[in-house]
């Protein structure tokens, strides 16, 4: 009954596809095989294997305990018919996107270029009818700080004592209703044929702009996304530094390989881009790579040694959850007592980990969705976990996580940061220009444009000040810093 969700999504991302732009999913699409090969995702969820791209041979791995990802299994050639043979598969079960008996809603979320955002979001009326779609939109209510300085403004204008009983009482009264009405960033709506949106929701022009040719829907989308199907196609800087790259190298980005030593290479060493680390004040070279650009993410990758595209997809998956990394996974490497492999970076890892060791599915399944929603395991469960011979120290590490992303969507956004850390790798100049033209900001010429000790001398500035906040910088400032290492 949900086939026109997956209709609809496939034109989306053929249209912007033709149109020169690769489109990101977000969420859990890519645990759906149907998606991807819809051309919905490029994340592939099976089990890795090898395909032949000329005669179509397939071939499963029967090596799961030793390759999470296709990706990092060794090259081989078809023995049907010679031909380099194709690696894919990561191995993400279809439960985490339709629930184990395919009883939940599809959700199907992707992230189009920055710059392309305007026309998917038009082309769903060319789909749809103009007439039956809309901008989601979204409400923005009174915050608890707000109310209670309203109260306090008031009755101090009046001259009124009041207890603070009386304005904890008004706080309460006034706090989580509406003060104005917005737009979701990606979402649309639409209406089925034959319907009358004023029977779901009212309808207005944004911030009572008359003149604009867009219609929002008036009630919260979150109040009507169970009667009218949204669509989510939300603007991304990844797709549109790919393109940049894909124009400057003349290189396709579905070419790039995601096995490449030397890409690897720099998440653990500057070697492939021909400096030292003392040179540039860190021994790993992810500077600008997305998912792996912050200092969390780098210090990540000390603890870890990353070695393959496995490790870089647990990475992102560690970075994106609650009390996943910090306190428990790190913890585990440091002692020895987990590998960075058997350690819970993403949601599916409980599932896939469990059924191989033999507990039951739907056992697996339950455990996965409890601990990912911040629920821990209950006492019965924990000692069929015990029964089926799971170690304590993975029962305590499932006990401590408040969330886990999704596995799909972690691997989609490492396949976008691993083309663009490729091209830093292998076409540098092309790299840095799309860089600096699209993510950077808070690029300052009048520092970069005097030279390498000018560069040197703002970022010595800036990290002395940061020293002397604890390590902290404001946004500006922070972005600032990135960029200037990044011209560093």
């Amino acid at each position: 009954g949900y086939a026109v969700m997956y209709v609809a999504a496939q034109l989306l991302v053929e249209k912007s596809n033709k149109d020169g732009y690769l489109v990101g999913s977000r969420g859990s699409v890519g645990s759906s095989f149907a998606a991807t090969m819809a051309g919905i995702t490029e994340v592939n969820p099976l089990e890795p294997h090898y395909i032949c791209p000329k005669c179509h041979n397939l071939k499963f791995t029967d090596q799961l305990d030793k390759y999470d990802t296709g990706f990092d299994m060794p090259d081989r050639v078809c023995e049907k018919c010679g031909t380099d043979m194709n690696k894919n598969g990561l191995n993400i079960p279809f439960a985490t996107f339709l629930g184990f008996n395919g009883d939940k809603e599809p959700d199907i979320d992707l992230n189009f270029s920055g710059e392309y955002q305007a026309k998917a979001h038009a082309y769903t009326g060319t789909i749809f009818g103009e007439e039956n779609t809309f901008k989601a939109g979204t409400i923005g209510t009174l915050a608890e700080k707000t109310a209670y300085g309203m109260i306090k403004n008031y009755y101090e204008e009046k001259g009124e004592q009041k207890r603070n009983a009386e304005i904890d009482r008004l706080v309460q009264g006034l706090t989580g209703i509406r003060r104005t009405t917005g737009q979701h960033p990606g979402g649309i709506v639409v209406l089925p044929h034959g319907e009358d949106i004023n029977t779901f929701t009212p309808v207005q022009h944004p911030a009572n702009d008359v003149e604009s040719p867009i219609i929002t829907t008036h009630f919260d989308y979150h109040k009507i996304d169970h009667n009218l199907l949204k669509l989510d196609i939300l603007g991304h800087d990844d797709p549109t530094v790919i393109k940049m790259l894909e124009e400057l190298t003349h290189r396709d980005p579905e070419t790039i390989p995601f096995d490449d030593p030397a890409t690897m290479s720099i998440f653990t060493s500057t070697d492939a881009l021909g400096i030292t680390p003392e040179d540039l004040g860190a021994n790993m070279g992810t500077y600008g790579i997305p998912e792996f650009r912050t200092s969390f993410t780098q210090k990540m990758i000390d603890d870890s040694n990353p070695d393959c595209f496995a490790d870089l997809v647990r990475i992102s998956g560690f970075s994106h959850g609650t009390n996943v990394w910090l306190g428990n996974a790190q913890d585990l490497i440091k002692a020895g007592t987990s590998t960075l492999k058997d350690a819970i970076s993403a949601r599916d890892d409980i599932m896939n980990y469990l059924m191989q060791n033999g507990i039951e599915p739907l056992l697996s399944f339950k455990t996965m969705e409890n601990v990912r929603k911040g629920r821990g395991i209950a006492p019965d469960v924990v000692e069929k976990l015990r029964a089926g011979g799971i170690p304590e120290w993975y029962i305590e590490s499932c006990q401590k996580i408040k969330y886990l992303f999704p596995r799909a969507h972690a691997t989609a956004y490492v396949m976008m940061g691993y083309r663009i850390a490729f091209c830093k790798v292998h076409y540098p100049l092309a790299y840095y220009a799309a860089y600096f033209s699209i993510r950077a900001a808070e690029f300052d010429a009048n520092i970069i444009a005097k030279g390498k000790d000018s560069v040197r001398a703002a970022i010595d500035a800036l990290l002395a000040e940061a020293r002397e906040h604890r390590g902290k910088l404001d946004n500006k400032k922070q972005d600032t810093l990135i960029v200037l290492q990044l011209a560093w």
